[in-house]
């Protein structure tokens, strides 16, 4: 065989077998659903710079997509729009159950795997207690978040506080800000008596130090397990396997700013499903049901 022809036959060979790099840039992107905690263009930067991180240490290429609000999330699993998604607890438990998808990772957040919420007041308002608030005015989150509205209810539920699982059964109004940094600025504008989000919020979302030195908790749940990224049903193994062996892996320091920007968070552990039943406690007490 001649060399020009050795060479030819290599060059076909590279046109059929491609490069092992090549094949899995190849492969269909996964898309990672961003739940909307904040402001949308903002959590879309970091969206795309977590899906860049994450395609690199994995090879699997992903892309992210910022949902219009919670239940949009698990629509989105559901028809299989999107492939993985961040789940904030009650999320995950409705995506289980609605679109059957399966938790693998739970965030790290300052160092804990849980958190709690927080019914949050003006200093100076006068108000040092859950009762005080009753003929009051509360700002929650959305009605499927865990700190922002489903743990806070419960603990009024809990205190005799509310009745038929009905906010305007003890204050005067009620109303869903969207967002927690949403629920936190009408508390610190004067919109609202009191805003309800997860505790360390205020330090998180308020640019302004006055406005968080404003604040003060006056009641806080029991302990809600972290956040965490779920994956719909059907996905190939493989390539779900190599995207969780890089969010495990991505603890070093040259990942803090990107794991920062996104969630303000530390890194991953590892998840399981059983995690979460003291979420769908919560959420058979608000009458939204267990997965049958």
């Amino acid at each position: 065989m001649t060399v020009p022809s050795t060479l030819l036959l290599v060059a076909l060979l590279g046109l059929v077998l491609g490069h092992p790099g090549d094949v899995r840039a190849a492969e269909p992107p996964l898309t990672l659903a961003l739940t909307p905690s904040r402001d949308p263009t903002a959590l879309q930067e970091a969206g795309d710079a977590f899906a860049k991180a994450i395609t690199r240490l994995s090879g699997v290429p992903i892309r992210a997509q910022v949902t219009s609000d919670y239940a949009g999330v698990i629509e989105a699993l559901r028809s299989r729009r999107v492939d993985l998604a961040f789940v904030h607890p009650v999320g995950y438990v409705l995506a289980n159950r609605e679109a059957g998808c399966q938790i693998f990772v739970r965030d790290v957040w300052q160092g804990r795997i849980a958190y709690t919420a927080r019914f949050y007041v003006r200093k100076g308002s006068g108000i040092e207690r859950l009762e005080q608030l009753r003929g009051k005015t509360v700002a929650f989150v959305d009605p499927a978040s865990s700190s922002g509205y489903i743990y806070p209810m419960v603990l009024l539920i809990k205190r005799g506080l509310v009745r038929d699982r009905d906010p305007k059964t003890f204050f005067k109004e009620a109303l869903f800000a969207g967002t927690h940094d949403a629920a936190l600025l009408a508390l610190a504008h004067g919109r609202v008596d009191a805003a309800t989000t997860f505790d360390k919020a205020p330090e998180i979302h308020l640019k302004d130090p006055a406005q968080v030195n404003q604040l003060v908790a006056i009641a806080e749940t029991p302990e809600i397990p972290e956040a965490g990224i779920c994956a719909r049903p059907g996905l190939p193994p493989e390539p779900l396997a190599r995207v969780k062996r890089a969010l495990l892996s991505m603890k070093a320091p040259e990942h803090a700013a990107v794991l920062k920007s996104i969630y303000d968070i530390d890194g991953f552990v590892e998840a399981s499903d059983r995690d979460y039943e003291p979420v769908r406690d919560a959420m058979a007490l608000m009458g939204l049901g267990r997965p049958k």
